[in-house]
């Protein structure tokens, strides 16, 4: 019965870690939004940041959905 319980404190943990991650690139992908459409030049950098940061944020949603975690963003 212990290993049960262990291993559900350490999904819970692993989860909590995971949906903060989730937020961190959540965030990091909106600035990089953000910062993309203030500028007046076509500029490459902060495109491929952009896309890098999305890719990024994407793939980890779709692995939460893999992992059957809840994650509702704000």
């Amino acid at each position: 019965m212990a290993i049960f319980s262990k291993r559900n404190k350490l999904k819970k943990d692993y989860d909590a870690r995971f949906i903060r991650l989730l937020e961190e690139t959540r965030s990091d992908w909106h600035t990089a939004q953000a910062v993309e459409s203030h500028l007046d030049d076509y500029n490459l950098d902060a495109i491929a940041k952009r896309k890098t940061l999305e890719s990024i944020h994407f793939y980890l949603y779709k692995e939460a959905k893999r992992r059957q975690v809840v994650y509702k963003p704000n």
